[in-house]
């Protein structure tokens, strides 16, 4: 009798964790979970690119202090073109 019980009460765990499961499973792939998901990619994309903005930022600043190029002045050079860069 308390084996039966035993595996019983372990059905209806097994039972209610499926069923949570595919709950949010379904959840997810409906509209709003779309949305979400699609926010969070795009949140991480931003997060990446002004991250890189920063560092590129701060590099050129290493780079304007090692070679002792003042900011102001930098800003006074024609830009180079694509063809003088080859």
């Amino acid at each position: 009798m308390i084996r039966r019980a035993l595996w019983m009460a372990a059905g209806v765990a097994i039972g209610v964790i499926a069923v949570r499961k595919v709950t949010a499973a379904k959840s997810a792939l409906g509209p709003a979970g779309l949305n979400r998901a699609v926010g969070q990619a795009s949140d991480s994309v931003a997060g990446f690119a002004d991250a890189l903005r920063s560092g590129m930022r701060e590099r050129e600043a290493d780079l304007r202090a090692a070679l002792g190029v003042d900011p102001q002045d930098a800003a006074a050079l024609p830009a180079a073109t694509a063809s003088a860069r080859r």
